[in-house]
C-alpha cells in the first residue's frame, strides 16, 4: 500500500479523494469496524473496560428484544456490548454499551466509497483487560457548592430509538445519580451526512450544580503535518491540558510524565474540596491568571503539525478540518459550549500511526457550567461529512 506524504500548498477543491487508511484486521475485534491496536493483548480480547469504572453488567438478550431494529444491531462482547446505526447510504456507527463510548464513524464519500473519520485505539490495560481509547467520549464531573456531592456520569442505558435505516436513527441514553436527583439524557443521531451527540441535563437537586467536562472527539488524519483547522482566525485561545480522561488518547513523553489529571489539579487544587470560601477563592485567581494568557489566533490555515493543547473561548460555533493527506474534509460544529478543545500530538508521529489524529473537544473547562435548581440544560457536538455532493 502506497502512502501519501502530505504536499506544501492548502487543498483548495470541495472535492476530496481519500487515500486509503491503513488498517490492521484481528478477527476478535471485528466488530469495532476501524481500530488501532497499539500494544497486543496477551489474553486475546477480554472484557473493553476502563480500569477502575465500575460499569454494571448488560442484559444483551433484552436489548436484542427490546431495541433491534430501526437500523440498530446489538453484538455481545464479554459482559459489555456493542451497539450498531447503519443507514441505507453507507453510513455507519458503532458504540460501547455501557461506556457510551462511539468508536467508529464511517461515511460515505461522494466517489462512493466510505472513510473512517474516528480514531480508536485497543491496547491492554494495567488488569490485563482491553483499554480501548479515542473514538467520542463524554468525559463530565458534577459538584454542589458546598462539595458533598462530585459525581462523574459512566453507565449509560438505553431508553429509546427511533428513525429507520433509511433517513436517520436515534438513540437515546439515559443517566442518573443514585438518588435520581441528577439526570442526564445522551441522544446520539446518525443522519446521512453528519454524527451529532447532544446532552440534556437537569438538575432537581436544591443547590446549584457546577459542571466541566467536554464532549471529546478524537478525528483520524493521515498525519497531524498534513491537517489544518479552517476558520478559527480571530479567536482567543490559551495553551492548557484538559483534565483527565480515560478516553483521551495522548502520547506519553517526558513533558506529560505527570498526566492530565495531576495538571489540571495544578491548574485548580481547590476542585472538588469541601472548603467552599478557599475553593472559590482560588478558583477566581486562577480564572483571572487564565484569561491573562489569552492570545489572538492569527492563523485562519491552521497547521497542526506542532505538538498543542488549546481552550478557544469565543471560537466559530462551526469550522473546518482538512486533511491533505487524505484529501477529506470534516465539519465540527457545537451548540451550549462556550469553550473549544484543540489537541495535537504533532508530527513528530509517523503518517497513518497510533497517533495520527487530531483531538477536538467541545467544552468546559476554564470556566464551569453551573445550574441552578429545576435548570434543564442542553448541549451538543456536529460531525458533519461535506463530501457527499458531487
Amino acid at each position: 500500500m502506497t502512502m501519501m506524504m502530505a504536499s506544501t500548498s492548502l487543498f483548495c477543491s470541495t472535492h476530496f479523494i481519500p487515500t486509503p487508511t491503513i488498517t490492521r484486521s484481528t478477527p476478535s475485534l471485528h466488530t469495532f469496524a476501524s481500530y488501532t491496536p497499539h500494544k497486543p493483548c496477551k489474553r486475546g480480547f477480554p472484557l473493553p473496560a476502563v480500569a477502575s469504572v465500575p460499569y454494571q453488567p448488560i442484559n444483551f438478550d433484552y436489548l436484542k428484544e427490546e431495541f433491534s431494529g430501526h437500523g440498530v444491531t446489538f453484538e455481545g462482547v464479554g459482559e459489555n456490548c456493542i451497539a450498531k446505526m447503519e443507514l441505507k447510504n453507507g453510513s455507519i456507527v458503532t458504540m460501547m454499551l455501557p461506556s457510551g463510548l462511539i468508536t467508529s464513524y464511517k461515511a460515505p464519500m461522494w466517489h462512493g466509497g466510505k472513510v473512517e473519520l474516528l480514531h480508536t485505539t485497543v491496547s491492554e490495560g494495567e488488569d490485563g483487560d482491553a483499554l480501548i481509547q479515542g473514538g467520542v467520549s463524554l468525559n463530565f464531573k458534577f459538584q454542589t457548592d458546598d462539595g458533598e456531592l462530585s459525581w462523574s456520569p459512566t453507565n449509560w442505558v438505553i431508553h429509546k430509538i427511533h428513525g429507520n435505516a433509511e433517513e436517520s436513527i436515534q438513540v437515546e441514553l439515559t443517566n442518573r445519580t443514585s438518588d435520581g436527583k441528577i439526570g442526564l439524557k445522551y441522544i446520539v443521531t446518525l443522519e446521512e451526512d453528519s454524527l451529532n451527540s447532544e446532552l440534556e441535563i437537569s438538575n432537581k437537586k436544591s443547590l446549584p450544580l457546577q459542571m466541566t467536562g467536554s464532549i471529546l472527539s478524537h478525528l483520524t488524519v493521515s498525519s497531524p503535518e498534513a491537517t489544518y483547522a479552517i476558520g478559527l482566525e480571530g479567536s482567543s485561545y490559551c495553551s492548557k491540558p484538559l483534565f483527565d480522561s480515560e478516553f483521551m488518547l495522548s502520547p506519553s513523553d517526558s513533558d506529560q510524565e505527570e498526566g492530565f489529571g495531576k495538571i489540571f489539579q495544578q491548574l485548580f487544587p481547590d476542585w472538588g474540596t469541601k472548603s467552599q470560601n478557599n475553593g472559590s477563592e482560588s478558583s477566581q485567581r486562577n480564572n483571572e491568571e487564565i484569561y491573562e494568557e489569552m492570545v489572538e489566533e492569527m492563523d485562519n490555515y491552521k497547521q497542526l503539525s506542532e505538538k498543542l493543547s488549546l481552550v478557544y473561548t469565543d471560537a466559530p460555533r462551526n469550522f473546518t478540518v482538512i486533511d491533505r493527506g487524505r484529501r477529506n474534509s470534516v465539519s465540527v460544529g457545537r451548540k451550549g459550549f462556550d469553550e473549544m478543545y484543540l489537541f495535537s500530538p504533532g508530527s513528530r508521529v509517523e503518517i497513518y500511526s497510533k497517533y495520527s489524529y487530531i483531538c477536538v473537544g467541545q467544552a468546559a473547562i476554564l470556566k464551569p457550567i453551573k445550574l441552578s435548581p429545576e435548570d434543564l440544560w442542553k448541549c451538543g457536538q456536529y460531525i458533519h461529512n461535506p463530501n457527499l455532493d458531487a
